[in-house]
């Protein structure tokens, strides 16, 4: 009778064993379609023995209680994660670096690229119409028509390319929020996951899946690294800073330019504000590469993109090539517009300085040389220190009007001040007074008083009256040889696209090699983009070989458990048929 029922819970086992197996892969089946889930399997184990003679000669006489779950695996290979979350990593980087590229080369070439394109090529062909008949009126018109095109459609591209790097700013925004979010996540499940499996009973399978799913989302936003301790917490590095422990999360703030508006990253435990002192998330100090193993992450990627600033010509002019690819360089947006802004100040200052030339100083007045200098008076009484090389207006040499008017009117004017300022200066050896015109030099803190396409329009006098534009000798004559110069200075070679790039261009070719070159940055890192998708996604199969449900195997998983239960199912019918003998047949 006591083996009798022995056996009954034999068979009881084996019931309860499958009915739990059958309920893992329902469960893994049930998860099929979600993210994040990692496969669940189960391994079955003897139950305990009973021993009932310990001096056999060979072994213990021992009866098994039958079988029961040892385990519900959760099935990860911590190798193919670590590979899995570093070159996702690196694919999030090249990839918003290509998107980046291909938004300013799109906007180039497809948006209001062409216009400005078509805009540049008619200005230039106003300034040969213009050499054909310069006395002509019309042909004046032309040329200042032309010239407030060129200006409205550089500034259409400025603003597009300012536009989209406010864009981007705001998905580095975005992108922080996340990154604190996901901390905040992996905190919590710590918690919780320390909690359940303290007593080493239970394995929280399913928090862990949801910390493993944001450790993969951090991992595409920064470069991490992480370690589970013994207790089961997880240690998450950010950019070799920690972010996360068994005490929660380090924030990362944001500090906010007052200028541009743009964020920077900085860890709020490692700096203090009110002292102006932050430690920035990001260290690019060291060239990014793949080498330098710190080619990683979205946000990186965004935050070279777009820069620190809004740039000018005065970020890639008169720049040496290793300070250039430190700075400007190194961001897509900052490249853009200092080029897009050097061609723009190239035509208006070579424009400006034919129809408006200048010279030094000690070419018109006697005895200023060397460190020398004299003084000079405007109109409200204001006094001007003038050196040797200081730049006035070569008054002899220069074209006027139709009003015969000096100084002659320029093209392009600054927003901030006048090209020239009108002194007096009286020769103390002859006694004569004369008047100069001082050339008001761009200010480099200001922009307003630089020919920037944010703060230069076309001269309103010019367009009020075409005739007053430079066009004729002092005698009265017409200025041919003005009319050359302003027409062949479209195919003078003075620009670099940048300052490690020794071939120079015309302004009509200069834009379609400043096209080329971001086309050619763009195919690069797209390719390498596209490589290392594949890379992630070879890298994923094979992870979702050892993670992912395979709805076949889970149902073959689920006959052969259900089987099992039948089988254990009449095992008992059997030992209850033999029991009831023995207690009615027998008893």
């Amino acid at each position: 009778m006591a083996n009798g029922f022995g056996s009954m819970f034999i068979g009881v086992a084996g019931l309860q064993s499958s009915q739990n197996a059958l309920n893992v892969t329902s469960n893994n089946l049930a998860n099929l379609d979600t993210t994040g889930y990692v496969r669940q399997s189960v391994l079955f184990a003897d139950r305990d023995y009973v021993t009932f003679n310990t001096t056999a000669a060979i072994s213990n006489q021992q009866s098994g209680l039958g079988v029961t779950i040892g385990d519900v695996v959760h099935s990860r290979d911590v190798f193919l994660d670590r590979l899995y979350r570093t070159e996702s990593s690196r694919q999030s980087f090249y990839a918003s670096t290509s998107e980046a590229l291909t938004e300013v080369q799109n906007y180039y070439q497809e948006l209001e690229g062409q216009a400005f394109q078509d805009a540049l090529t008619d200005f230039w062909g106003s300034f040969q119409e213009l050499y054909k008949y310069p006395e002509d009126s019309v042909y004046q018109n032309l040329v200042v028509q032309k010239a407030q095109l060129f200006t409205s459609r550089s500034s259409a591209v400025y603003s597009g390319l300012k536009s989209y790097q406010y864009n981007i700013n705001s998905q580095i925004s975005d992108d922080i929020d996340q990154v604190n979010e996901l901390g905040k996540t992996i905190s919590e499940l710590n918690l919780q996951i320390q909690k359940i499996e303290a007593g080493n009973i239970e394995t929280a399978m399913t928090l862990r899946d949801a910390r493993d799913l944001a450790l993969d989302e951090l991992a595409s936003l920064v470069d991490i690294s992480y370690k589970e301790e013994v207790n089961g917490v997880v240690r998450v590095s950010v950019e070799g800073n920690e972010f996360v422990n068994e005490n929660g999360y380090y924030k990362v703030e944001k500090q906010t330019d007052k200028a541009t508006g743009f964020v920077t990253p900085y860890w709020s435990h490692l700096s203090d504000p009110d002292k102006g002192e932050y430690t920035y998330l990001f260290n690019f100090n060291r060239d990014i590469s793949t080498e330098n193993k710190n080619d990683m992450g979205e946000i990186k990627a965004l935050v070279l993109a777009r820069g620190d600033k809004v740039a000018n010509y005065k970020d890639i002019l008169g720049v040496d090539g290793k300070t250039y690819d430190d700075t400007t360089g190194m961001s897509v947006m900052l490249r853009a517009e200092a080029q897009m802004d050097q061609l723009f100040h190239g035509i208006a200052t070579a424009i400006n300085d034919i129809l408006c030339p200048n010279t030094e100083a000690s070419n018109y007045i006697t005895g200023l040389t060397g460190n020398g200098s004299v003084t000079m008076t405007d109109a409200d009484g204001n006094t001007y220190t003038v050196t040797a090389n200081t730049k006035i207006l070569d008054a002899d040499k220069c074209a006027v009007g139709s009003d015969g008017k000096l100084p002659p009117q320029e093209l392009f004017t600054r927003l901030g001040t006048e090209r020239y300022t009108e002194v007096s200066y009286t020769d103390p050896a002859s006694g004569e007074t004369k008047t100069y015109y001082l050339y008001n030099e761009e200010d480099p803190a200001d922009t307003t008083k630089q020919y920037t396409m944010g703060s230069t329009s076309v001269n309103s006098a010019l367009i009020t009256d075409e005739t007053l534009l430079p066009h004729l000798r002092q005698n009265g004559d017409v200025d041919q040889s003005l009319m050359a110069t302003l027409a062949a200075v479209w195919d003078k070679e003075s620009l670099t696209v940048n300052p490690n790039d020794t071939k120079a261009y015309s302004f009509k070719d200069y834009y379609a090699a400043m096209i080329g070159e971001v086309a050619t940055y763009g195919n690069i890192y797209n390719s390498t983009a596209t490589n290392l998708s594949q890379t992630v996604q070879s890298v994923d199969n094979q992870r979702q070989q050892v993670i992912g449900v395979s709805s076949d195997e889970e149902l073959t998983y689920m006959i052969k458990y259900q089987n099992a239960y039948n089988a254990s199912s009449r095992f008992i019918n059997v030992i209850n048929e033999m029991i009831e003998h023995l207690i009615t047949q027998l008893g």
